[in-house]
């Protein structure tokens, strides 16, 4: 529950939100591939540097996001397994248990399949 509260609260803020979307977009499901340099992040964003520093510090504290050094450079990438996480975490309890049937966890009302239910 407190990873879910911290991510949750990185994510709820404007410019953090923002970089997590943009390293989405980023992504590779390469290891080692994918990811925005920092000055990418600030460019692409039109965040001032040490502003980026401090929401990437959170982020990365949240667990969601990672870093990797590439030369000189600070390659940072969503770290999509964490998002997953907690959107089971979320859904886990929305379910409560309620897969197979009519479930406020599935789209429009529709039927959730037993293995689409996060448990």
């Amino acid at each position: 529950m407190e990873a879910a509260i911290s991510a949750l609260s990185a994510l709820a803020q404007e410019t953090r939100l923002a970089i997590f979307r943009a390293l989405v977009r980023a992504h590779s499901p390469e290891e080692g591939r994918g990811g925005l340099a920092a000055g990418e992040i600030a460019g692409v964003l039109g965040v001032a540097p040490a502003t980026l520093s401090f929401h990437l510090k959170e982020l990365t504290h949240a667990g969601l996001i990672l870093q990797r050094r590439e030369g000189r450079s600070l390659i940072y990438k969503a770290d999509l397994s964490a998002m997953l996480g907690l959107t089971g975490y979320l859904l886990d309890d929305c379910c409560q248990g309620a897969c197979g049937s009519l479930s406020p966890c599935a789209p429009g009302g529709a039927t959730i399949r037993e293995k689409e239910c996060a448990s």
